[in-house]
């Protein structure tokens, strides 16, 4: 019995504690979502049309357009921005002459959003590119892999 006991202690430390695998940066999901973020945002910058559209002007304009007037609050909840970013996304629309405000009557405290007729014919257009956008973002993948990925992302955001 002393033997065996002996064999055991005399073979190698990795085979009984294999060493843990280095922490690889490479490997992190945030790390992943970032660059992919990265890939993303220059295939959009790159086809979209215009080239002073930032992908979040541009989902807040396609949100206007979609709902033609909005809170600048509600808008920010729905293209998922924070108060101080979506302030500065409007105040660029606005000095582009992209988007209008007005007090709403209902609340003096909130102010309504809507596209002005050059955002409208702006955003008109650059939606014919956005399907391209995604299209091109997501070409390394088959449509199987697309529609999980998009699934996934869906259940984590």
């Amino acid at each position: 019995m002393r033997s065996n006991v002996a064999k055991k202690q005399q073979e190698p430390r990795s085979t009984i504690n294999p060493a843990p695998r280095p922490y690889r940066i490479e490997d992190q999901i945030g790390y992943q979502l970032r660059r992919a973020h990265q890939r993303a945002s220059a295939i959009f910058q790159s086809t979209i049309g215009d080239p002073n559209i930032t992908p979040t002007q541009y989902s807040s304009m396609v949100k206007l357009h979609e709902y033609s007037e909005l809170s600048q609050n509600l808008l920010g909840r729905l293209v998922g921005m924070d108060k101080a970013t979506m302030q500065g996304v409007v105040r660029r629309l606005k000095s582009r002459r992209l988007v209008d405000s007005r007090p709403d009557p209902g609340d003096a405290r909130r102010t309504l959003l809507s596209l002005t007729v050059e955002g409208q014919r702006l955003i008109t257009r650059l939606m014919l590119n956005g399907p391209a956008v995604s299209r091109e973002t997501l070409k390394p993948l088959n449509a199987q892999e697309q529609r999980l990925l998009l699934e996934l992302l869906a259940k984590i955001t």
